[in-house]
C-alpha cells in the first residue's frame, strides 16, 4: 500500500503544479491513495474554494486536510459541511462545522483513517491536542477500526510535532508535519513502526517567503511600503513523503521524502 502525502499548497503556483504533476506522479511511483493539505490553495494564499477543491479531488487526491486557515474563504464554512473528504482540525472547538477525522475506502479496498490535528503553540486556540489525541487513541484502533491512519499534524514548533509524532507510534501508519512551509530532512520510521516527518514542506514557489512574494514579506519585517501578504508566482515545487504501508499490521515499512520541481532539488 503506497500512500502520497503532500504538504501545504499554496496559491495559484502549488495548484497548477499539483494539476499539471500529480496524475502523472500518481502513475510513476504506484501510488494507492493521495492527501493534500490545501489550506493555502486559494488565489489570496489563505484557505481553500470548493472550486479547488473539486479540481484536486478531480485530479486522483483522496482527501484534503487543512489547519488555522480553514475559514479564510467564507465559503468553506459551508462547503465543508456537504464535503466529507475535505477535513478541519479534529481539535477546533466543539460544534464546528466539517470533520477532523473520516474514514475513507481506498482504490484498493481498504479503509483509511485520516485525522487532521492542530498544534495548540502560536496557533488560533483550539482544544488540547494532546488530550485531544488521548481521547482519540481510546476510541479507535488500528488494524479494528481502519486498516491504515494517516494524521497531518499542522503546527507551529518541532517539539510539539515531534511529541504527537511518539505519542501515535505504534497506533498511526504516518504523523506528518504541516504549517511551516519548509520541509524537514528528518523522514523516518519511529521504534513502533509509525512513519514521521517533522514537516512536509510546501506545494509553492520556494523563491519566496514560505510562499509569498519576497520583496513584500521584506518589506513587512521592515515595517515600510508593505501591503498584505500575497503568492509568489514563480514555478513551484512539490513537498511531501510516500509511505509503503504494511498490509498485515497497518505500520509504516518504509518512507521517503518527495520532493520535485521548482527552486528545490528534484527527487521524481
Amino acid at each position: 500500500m503506497r500512500i502520497f502525502f503532500l504538504g501545504d499548497i499554496v496559491g495559484k503556483s502549488g495548484v497548477n503544479s499539483v494539476k499539471e504533476n500529480l496524475p502523472k506522479i500518481i502513475k510513476k511511483k504506484k501510488i494507492d491513495f493521495v492527501i493534500v493539505n490545501g489550506e493555502n490553495a486559494a488565489d489570496q494564499g489563505v484557505g481553500i474554494t470548493e472550486k479547488i477543491t473539486n479540481e484536486l479531488l478531480s485530479l486522483g487526491v483522496d482527501v484534503i486536510t487543512t489547519g488555522n486557515h480553514v475559514w479564510d474563504q467564507k465559503e468553506t464554512i459551508d462547503h465543508i459541511t456537504r464535503e466529507t473528504r475535505l477535513l478541519r482540525p479534529h481539535n477546533l472547538a466543539e460544534g464546528s462545522p466539517g470533520k477532523g477525522f473520516e474514514i475513507f475506502n481506498s482504490k484498493t479496498g481498504f479503509k483509511i483513517g485520516v485525522l487532521n490535528l492542530m498544534g495548540n503553540i502560536f496557533m488560533k486556540k483550539c482544544e488540547d491536542v494532546f488530550q485531544s489525541s488521548i481521547n482519540f487513541l481510546k476510541k479507535n484502533k488500528l488494524k479494528k477500526d481502519y486498516d491504515f491512519l494517516i494524521v497531518d499534524f499542522h503546527g507551529e514548533i518541532t517539539s510539539e510535532k515531534m511529541a504527537i509524532g511518539h505519542l501515535f507510534d505504534g497506533s498511526a501508519t504516518l504523523v506528518v508535519g504541516t504549517h511551516t512551509h519548509v520541509p524537514t530532512h528528518d523522514a523516518r520510521i519511529l521504534s513502533l513502526g509509525t512513519a514521521y516527518q517533522t514537516d512536509a514542506g510546501m506545494c509553492g514557489d520556494y523563491n519566496s517567503v514560505i510562499g509569498m512574494d519576497k520583496q513584500n514579506s521584506i518589506n513587512r519585517f521592515l515595517k515600510k511600503n508593505s501591503i498584505k501578504h500575497y503568492p509568489s508566482i514563480g514555478e513551484a515545487s512539490l513537498c511531501g513523503v510516500i509511505v509503503d504501508a504494511n498490509l498485515k499490521n497497518g505500520l509504516a515499512r518504509n518512507i521517503e521524502h518527495f520532493i520535485y520541481g521548482g527552486d528545490l532539488k528534484n527527487s521524481l
